[in-house]
Formats: C-alpha cells, structure tokens, sequence
C-alpha cells in the first residue's frame, strides 16, 4: 500500500509539473525586417506586440500582413513548445506504467 501511495504521490506532483510547464510556455517571433515583434502565451492569444520605426514605412496592407504573420508564427512556436513538453510527458508516464 505505501508504494501504491508513493507512486501516486510522484504523479501527483509530475502532473503539477506539467501544469506549471504549460502554464509558462509563450512564444516570441520577430518579422524578418525586425518591423514587428510578437509573443503570445501557451494557447496563442497575444501578450505582447512590438513595433520598430519600420513599420512606417509600410503600406497599411503590408502593416496588416507582416503582424498576423508574426503573432501566428510565434503561436505555432508556442504550440510546438507545449507539444514538446506533453510528448516529454507521456513519454515519462509510459516509462512509470
């Protein structure tokens, strides 16, 4: 019974782990000109945009472009993060079953 106890216990506490892992991860990008940084938070929404004094030298439609393209491809770094960290994960869990 203690080792049953004990192995729940570490899942317990690799699944806290887990949390705290997802609940840290954002993803940051910055467009090739360095006109616009973004970073977004583990689920994609935006935390943080960035401009430089390059973007006033663009039209209204390259402005548009060139943020969505940054906040989506700092999302899919985000996104590759967690899956990163769900794959350490469950390959842990697999090992402990």
């Amino acid at each position: 019974m203690d080792e049953l106890q004990e192995q729940v216990r570490r899942q317990l506490y690799r699944f806290q782990d887990l949390a705290e892992q997802m609940a840290a991860v954002r993803g940051r990008e910055t467009s090739e000109d360095g006109a616009v940084t973004a970073e977004v938070d583990g689920n994609g929404a935006l935390e943080d945009l960035q401009f430089s004094s390059a973007v006033s030298r663009m039209t209204p439609a390259e402005f548009e472009k060139v943020v969505v393209a940054t906040a989506a491809q700092a999302a899919r770094r985000a996104f590759e993060r967690r899956a990163e960290i769900v794959n350490r994960f469950n390959d842990e869990m697999a090992e402990q079953a």
